[in-house]
């Protein structure tokens, strides 16, 4: 049943199998899916039930923001009979012991990132020619190294990230899928779909982002290039799948004791819970697979609440709600000590679409370290963000360290003859910032990145100009990404700020002694009787 015994001999193979797989950490995992799945008389597992253990059944999968594409459902369908026929070799009718060690280990074992996409690329090819659509990638082999060729269109890449994000949301949430997913609405993606789009550099100058047709639109994105997109760009998207297969084997064998039941759970569509806010599901999404450590995590709570427990509960300062400005932005995020997702929403103001609606972006920062009231720059470390129209991610360069600038109004009032800019800034130099918003929380400036050493370079939004650009602020939001602890944290500082700030408005007079030996008291008395002969103390 997969444990073999002392008494028993192993043969070479199986040994080295088994430490493969005890390098995954996942050897006692694997040995009690086996024992579950496995027909005992023949002591493997049958095809179709392994087909059924990966196997992704979802009912009308919709998404608000972009229609879905032709087949979508029926790929879907075909994840698992696509999985099990790449990686997993039928001996008699069944998948041995050994085999399925190997295949586990082929798609969740160490190995390198473009072998990685390698493994989910041949899963999406298989299951898209399974589905009935025609075959765009081809591999040279079945090695994982593989060189693989053909071209996608935008309507392909939509799907492969749908894909995606269903396998990293059923493996995070596998007793609220159960046995049966049930995906309720799909995130917006067209910020990720259309990143490919313009790095493939197979469209003109003409590029609008905005109108862009990705349904309808047959561009074809070269494989290469494609690849090479999402290496730089969506590093971690790999881990949807790894952890897809992890979560499935596991709940193969945990199934029986879960019994879940899909039509219980409650509705959590994603676009119902974070509809109004910047950082809706596929921005967070976007960002959470740029990120390998445990912002990751974070990242996933911040806007998804059957993984985090709530909604909205990472939100630190949103200018629609708290009201703009550099003061009430500085009241909210004071006294929180950890990582910090700023999101700004901005417009030219004079560009707009035929129907004369307001062409808006998003760019974002994400900072490792509290914000402080400083008139130079600081920080360790940090991201800057394109999120929308067109996502784009821009990490630490690694040449200076001009990380985050907040300035507030200096206090005492003295001349300044030179006084230093008041605001929040990322990037660039005092005076020259890349990324700057004033007090008022009115305007934000955007320089071309040959200012900023700090960041990599790249446009912050479409069509970013070389000369400064002056934007309107549509709104401002600021997550954070440290966790309930710092949270509490934050809430206790300013319980604690509240209480002396109380404790200094209120007077006791018994701390200013007795009036009659009050020095405000002699000076009342010579104003209103100069002339009073006072008494001397000698």
């Amino acid at each position: 049943m997969g444990a073999s015994s002392s008494t028993e001999q192993v043969s070479v193979e199986q040994r080295e199998a088994e430490s493969l797989a005890a390098s995954t950490g996942a050897l006692p995992m694997l040995q009690k899916a086996f024992a579950s799945l496995a027909d005992p008389q023949t002591n493997t597992i049958p095809l179709h039930s392994l087909q059924q253990c990966f196997s992704l059944t979802f009912e009308n999968p919709t998404s608000e923001a972009t229609a879905m594409p032709p087949n979508f459902e029926g790929l879907l369908s075909d994840v698992g009979s696509s999985m099990v026929g790449v990686f997993f070799v039928a001996e008699k009718g069944g998948v041995s012991w050994i085999e399925f060690l190997r295949g586990y280990v082929k798609c969740c074992g160490r190995t390198s990132a473009s072998a990685s996409f390698n493994t989910l690329f041949r899963v999406f090819a298989m299951a898209v020619v399974k589905a009935g659509l025609p075959e765009k990638l081809q591999f040279d082999s079945n090695d994982a190294d593989c060189k693989m060729s053909g071209f996608l269109v935008p309507a392909d890449a939509l799907m492969l990230l749908w894909l995606c994000y269903i396998m990293a949301w059923n493996s995070k949430d596998l007793e609220s899928f159960g046995e049966k997913g049930d995906c309720h609405g799909l995130p917006d993606l067209r910020h990720l779909v259309l990143s490919a789009v313009s790095w493939s550099g197979e469209v003109g100058s003409d590029f609008n982002p905005w109108d862009f047709d990705i349904l309808g639109t047959n561009v074809q994105l070269p494989a290469a290039k494609i690849l090479m997109w999402a290496l730089k760009t969506v590093p971690s998207l790999p881990d949807c799948f790894m952890q897809y297969v992890h979560g499935s084997i596991e709940k193969s064998f945990r199934s029986e004791k879960m019994q879940p039941s899909c039509s219980a759970v409650p509705d959590r569509s994603p676009g119902v819970e974070c509809h109004n806010n910047l950082l809706n599901q596929g921005r967070a999404w976007a960002i959470s697979l740029t990120l390998r450590s445990t912002l990751h995590g974070e990242m996933m709570k911040a806007c998804f609440p059957s993984y985090g427990g709530g909604t909205n509960e990472s939100l630190v300062y949103r200018s629609s709600l708290h009201g703009k400005g550099l003061n009430r932005f500085w009241s909210n995020v004071e006294g929180y000590n950890g990582p910090m997702l700023i999101l700004v929403a901005a417009s030219l103001g004079d560009v707009h679409d035929d129907n004369g609606n307001v062409r808006r972006w998003i760019l974002g920062v994400l900072t490792h370290q509290a914000f402080e009231n400083r008139d130079t720059f600081y920080g360790s470390s940090g991201s800057l963000y394109a999120l929308s129209p067109v996502f784009n991610v821009f990490p630490s360069s690694g040449k200076e360290k001009n990380f985050v600038y907040s300035h507030l109004h200096p206090k005492g009032g003295v001349y300044d003859p030179h006084p230093k800019p008041v605001g929040v800034a990322f990037g660039g130099s005092v005076g020259n910032e890349r990324i700057f918003i004033d007090e008022d929380f009115a305007k934000v400036t955007v320089r071309h990145h040959a200012a900023d050493k700090t960041y990599q370079p790249g446009s912050l939004f479409p069509n970013q100009g070389f000369l400064p650009v002056e934007a309107l602020i549509l709104d401002v939001e600021v997550w954070g990404l440290a966790g309930k602890t710092a949270k509490d944290v934050q809430t206790s500082y300013k319980k604690r700020e509240q209480l002396f700030t109380e404790q200094r408005r209120k007077v006791d007079l018994n701390t200013f002694g007795n009036w009659e030996d009050a020095p405000e008291k002699m000076m009342m008395d010579m104003v209103s009787d100069p002339h009073r002969v006072q008494r001397e103390d000698r």
